[in-house]
């Protein structure tokens, strides 16, 4: 098993080094033909090109969490809930998010 190690390990950071730096190239190639024709924009670097898609990810990335495990995980706790919990639920995301009148809006002086 040990053995194994031997080759996954620089395997995966050859592969790491490889996706990032077709990435950065990727980057700053359609940056470069793109942006500054059409607004003017300076060209970037490599580096910059670099910098964009870490940024790209720390904003857009997800963090790590799959999209499906937390779709699946909101449907597997909304098959536990009972009707009167579902709907207690949606009556706190409307008020929420401001479709619905919260309790306190209601009640009359």
């Amino acid at each position: 098993m040990r053995r194994k190690w031997i080759f996954i390990v620089p395997a995966a950071l050859v592969g790491m080094v490889l996706f990032t730096f077709i990435g950065g190239q990727v980057v700053r190639l359609l940056w470069n033909w793109l942006l500054p024709p059409l607004f003017g924009w300076r060209r970037i670097t490599f580096w910059q090109a670099i910098g964009l898609l870490a940024l790209c990810r720390i904003l857009f990335g997800g963090h790590g969490f799959s999209r499906s495990y937390s779709r699946g995980r909101m449907a597997r706790r909304w098959d536990r809930m009972t009707p009167e919990e579902r709907e207690r639920f949606r009556q706190k995301m409307r008020e929420r998010f401001g479709f619905g009148h919260s309790a306190s809006e209601s009640k009359g002086p």
